[in-house]
């Protein structure tokens, strides 16, 4: 049974962003407001955050698999649940909700098909999806899969632009979870002062590590990290000198080293910070790979063998992270507030877009499309 709100409450036209192709134009237009269909959840948008290299993702300057068609990008965002499709039976007209772009098939084969909504294809395979679901968030009502819908009961208290800050955490906790971190362990995040790695270092406090070195480029931004960590955050100024920098992770974590390193380096085109944190964590340690260096990553057979390390590359995140993300802002372990917010109403998208490419650390750019 489809479930819809009110037919006054949801208009026959809505607005959106819209981008004719890669490179092409972006334009702020009236479209038809799409119509729930089996399987789906239509979200009135409230909130949605900018990916800091949305700016290249629209000139087509990056190596993606764009939709085939004229499209609305955006990933994540919070919104309200005002129509649902046959087939969706826990999601509720009126309910707050988190939507992510990671849409893996609900085929039972090997490999299901991949996509990241709003953005791009995973692989050769996924072109028909990501064609099918191009639209993303930038917009007032988005059509989404129901399995790209996550309730936020429990969160009341969290303002949407606040709740905006949710898929800044996702990408890392799906790392880390992977990753296996347990209570007490120590942990190095590599790109600790980026978008994504920045959250990881928040997010290795709140599951439990006793100590998190975080190692990057700017003492600033690793200085303001230790700030909200306390003693049990210690920066690690990287110098590129892969030894050097090795030798200062292992101090900073203790004579055995860490147990995990977690990568998230952004678009790097050298390998020595990754190779500098792996050869510093310790015998049967392991290191979870979820950055964007472009460059090979040399690794002696025999060292690595012989330490008995464990290496995981790792894309994303599976469902059950938006509920460990829940569970740790409910129970106070993980400050949403950490990250610094600056907001944009939706026509003012080119603005957002240009102080999106300047975020830093615990910085997040937000569109609202209520203001």
């Amino acid at each position: 049974m489809v479930s819809v709100a009110s037919s006054s409450a949801v208009p026959a036209e809505s607005k959106a962003w819209r981008l004719a192709k890669p490179g092409g134009a972006l334009e702020f237009l009236s479209v038809p407001t799409p119509q729930v269909r089996a399987g789906t959840v239509l979200v009135r948008m409230l909130a949605s955050p900018l990916l800091s290299y949305l700016g290249d993702y629209a000139a087509g300057k990056l190596p993606y698999w764009y939709p085939g068609h004229p499209f609305t990008p955006g990933t994540n965002g919070i919104g309200i649940v005002v129509a649902t499709g046959e087939d969706v039976y826990q999601l509720t007209v009126g309910q707050r909700v988190a939507v992510h772009p990671h849409l893996v098939a609900n085929e039972m084969v090997d490999e299901p098909t991949q996509a990241l909504i709003g953005l791009t294809g995973i692989s050769a395979d996924s072109g028909a999806m990501i064609d099918t679901w191009a639209d993303g968030t930038l917009r007032e009502y988005v059509l989404m899969p129901a399995s790209t819908v996550a309730p936020l009961d429990g969160l009341e208290a969290f303002s949407a632009e606040r709740l905006a800050t949710l898929g800044k955490f996702a990408v890392p906790l799906g790392g880390l979870l992977r990753g296996r971190l347990a209570q007490g362990e120590t942990l190095v995040v590599n790109g600790a002062t980026g978008y994504f790695g920045s959250a990881a270092v928040l997010l290795g406090l709140a599951l439990g590590a006793e100590r998190v070195i975080a190692a990057g480029r700017s003492k600033a931004g690793l200085d303001a990290l230790a700030r909200i960590g306390g003693t049990r955050v210690q920066g690690v100024v990287l110098s590129g000198d892969i030894e050097a920098d090795r030798a200062a992770i292992r101090s900073a974590a203790g004579p055995r080293g860490p147990h995990m390193a977690f990568d998230q380096v952004g678009r790097a085109t050298d390998a020595s910070s990754t190779l500098a944190a792996l050869r510093a964590v310790r015998r049967g340690g392991r290191m979870v790979l979820m950055g964007s260096m472009s460059a090979p990553l040399p690794i002696s057979y025999g060292e690595f063998m012989q330490n008995d390390w464990e290496l995981i590359g790792n894309f994303m995140y599976r469902p059950a992270a938006f509920n460990v993300l829940k569970s740790l802002i409910r129970s106070n372990l993980l400050d949403l507030d950490a990250v610094t917010i600056r907001s944009f109403a939706l026509p003012d998208l080119r603005q957002a877009i240009d102080a999106a490419a300047r975020m830093s650390g615990l910085d997040c750019t937000v569109v609202m499309m209520e203001q």
